[in-house]
């Protein structure tokens, strides 16, 4: 499974509704497990990101499906990274 890190920013709807925030994190793990994905993480942060979560998914498409789904309850923002382990990262740099 790869990796992938979410960086969320809650929109307005999700920062006048920040009591759910324990409810929408349970239906997040809920969407995840559905989609075959596994939330590994995921914290309320400070600065320019509200949310970080950290996932392992089968896929780029299960991923995707998963950021829209959470993207169309309308309390977040998201951007999303592929994250590279070191034996992930030894092997791409071992074909330069």
């Amino acid at each position: 499974m790869a990796t992938y890190i979410v960086l969320a920013r809650m929109t307005q709807q999700g920062v006048q509704t920040a009591k759910e925030i324990p409810k929408r994190r349970a239906a997040a793990k809920e969407a995840a497990q559905a989609l075959g994905l596994n939330l590994r993480e995921a914290y309320l942060t400070m600065g320019k990101y509200d949310v970080v979560m950290i996932l392992d998914a089968p896929n780029g498409e299960a991923m995707a499906k998963f950021v829209l789904k959470i993207g169309s309850w309308g309390n977040l923002t998201t951007q999303t990274l592929r994250a590279f382990s070191d034996s992930e990262a030894d092997a791409i740099v071992g074909d330069l």
